[in-house]
């Protein structure tokens, strides 16, 4: 779908842009057209894998190698362990395998709707814009108590860390996530179905040789006949997620007819320590310092071989990936919808964005922090994330979206931190503007391989104007309320 980009003025408190003019003239007709292809009988399908970057925890702090896992966008979820054909207005699944679910019976796999997968919530414009363990939690047991009731009824699965179900609610709060999509049919859907609905869910994990990776290469392998495979060379026989996704991504090169494209969802910014590249076993040892500076001691000779195995045969790298056949559009036959009359850049451009683009909004986003730096709301920025997750208190509403909130003697202040609520009536305007101006600056500052597509930092853009004014006028109104006060010094400056 290609998707609507208007260049936005230097923000000023209380400015108004003429983008939002053009937005409001288009957006009655892009919301029809979207509407449209919604209703539509799905026609089409699509299979694709997901890389999940590392994390800094257990044997991946080590290995580096992540952790994969297999999109549908026409399979959706029965239940955890039983697959459907989706209904048209859903919008697909994420289907994986770990070494302990953690549910009441030994489950091979679990599949779970796409937006659970990557946001935690059923509605995207309910996700999490600020990501802490606090609201991640609030989020699986929000997953647990509507999904999972008769999966996970002893204490160990409602109560352990280790049960790996969690890891499959909102991924991008604890990493980036990139996903690799090609066309299919209905019909090699329905067979994928009947396929795994009769056969057992039985867990035979194993690290060497039945892995999340070997799950999700017998998966594509039932669409395409080795599309996937191992790289014996540089994972020293075993099956790592990226080179599934390597030799996936080659053979969809290969036949352009499967329409390759690539979507990146970086990970929330947040309090969350921030994932890591995806590895080749080759590539980890030479690039971490844990495990390169033993081989130059005690193995020197075989540094050369490690390097060149995976310089020659195992380079990949997803963002380049993503930048070549970038894609942003997840709904349900997006590729029905080309509204390129109005578009004002190509798609690829649109959603990746260009140095130029990103290089003006930080000098934007300078100008905003020196015009309003008597402000309250702009200094300390960098602790903003720690003292709100370390001051607040989570709750979720009845469509998951998450507020935070902070007391002193009674009086108590909330912060939506959800895209739906963060600009609501009941969210804090002060700390709804320190919120949005510090998710900027973590973008801002990232480098293009941890940064949010340029149509999302749009909307974050429109955000945080909208978030100086409604700050602006609050302080206007009333510089500093009693009860704003009261609770200033539990923040520590926080305002």
């Amino acid at each position: 779908m290609a998707i609507l980009i208007f260049k936005l003025p230097r923000l000023t408190r209380g400015s108004s842009s003429a983008a939002e003019t053009i937005r409001a003239a288009v957006r009655p007709v892009f919301l029809a057209s979207l509407l449209a292809v919604l209703a539509a009988p799905r026609a089409s399908a699509d299979v694709g894998v997901v890389l999940n970057e590392s994390l800094d925890e257990s044997m991946d702090r080590i290995t580096g190698t992540g952790h994969t896992a297999v999109y549908f966008s026409n399979i959706c979820a029965e239940s955890p362990t039983k697959l459907r054909l989706c209904q048209p207005d859903e919008l697909g699944s994420v289907m994986s395998t770990y070494i302990n679910i953690g549910e009441d019976q030994s489950f091979d796999w679990n599949i779970v709707p796409l937006n659970i997968y990557l946001y935690g919530v059923e509605d995207s414009r309910n996700r999490p814009i600020f990501g802490s363990f606090k609201i991640k939690h609030a989020l699986e047991e929000r997953y647990r108590e509507n999904y999972l009731s008769g999966y996970c009824t002893t204490l160990a699965c409602q109560t352990s860390n280790k049960a790996e179900w969690r890891e499959m609610v909102a991924a991008t709060m604890i990493r980036g996530v990139y996903m690799f999509i090609v066309d299919t049919s209905v019909e090699q859907d329905r067979q994928l179905i009947a396929e795994f609905n009769n056969a057992p869910n039985e867990n035979h994990f194993n690290g060497a040789t039945n892995n999340c990776a070997d799950f999700a290469r017998r998966i594509v392998n039932t669409y395409f006949p080795r599309a996937a495979s191992r790289d014996v060379l540089n994972d020293f026989g075993m099956t790592s997620p990226k080179a599934v996704a390597r030799t996936f991504t080659r053979y969809a090169l290969r036949h352009p007819e499967l329409n390759l494209r690539v979507m990146h969802f970086a990970q929330v910014p947040g309090t969350i320590k921030r994932s890591s590249d995806v590895r080749a076993g080759t590539e980890q040892l030479f690039r971490s310092k844990k495990l390169l500076i033993p081989m130059v001691v005690f193995a020197n000779e075989a540094l050369p071989v490690v390097v060149a195995s995976y310089v020659l045969t195992g380079r990949f790298n997803p963002e380049k990936e993503f930048e070549k056949h970038p894609a942003s559009d997840l709904a349900p036959a997006s590729s029905a919808l080309r509204l390129q009359d109005i578009a004002l850049q190509d798609e690829s451009t649109q959603i990746v964005g260009t140095s130029a683009e990103w290089k003006n909004y930080r000098k934007a986003f300078k100008s905003e922090i020196e015009e309003n730096r008597d402000s309250p709301e702009v200094h300390d920025r960098s602790r903003f994330f720690k003292v709100l997750d370390e001051k607040g208190t989570t709750s979720m509403d009845a469509g998951g979206a998450a507020w935070m909130h902070l007391s002193e003697n009674g009086e108590s202040i909330s912060v939506g931190v959800s895209a739906s609520n963060a600009l609501a009536r009941e969210s804090n305007p002060q700390l709804a503007y320190k919120l949005l101006l510090a998710r900027t600056s973590v973008f801002l500052k990232s480098p293009k391989h941890r940064r949010e597509t340029m149509p999302e930092f749009h909307q974050d853009w429109a955000n945080l104007q909208r978030a100086s004014a409604g700050a602006s006028a609050a302080s206007a109104s009333n510089a500093v309320s009693p009860k704003l006060a009261r609770v200033t010094p539990l923040l520590g400056g926080i305002f």
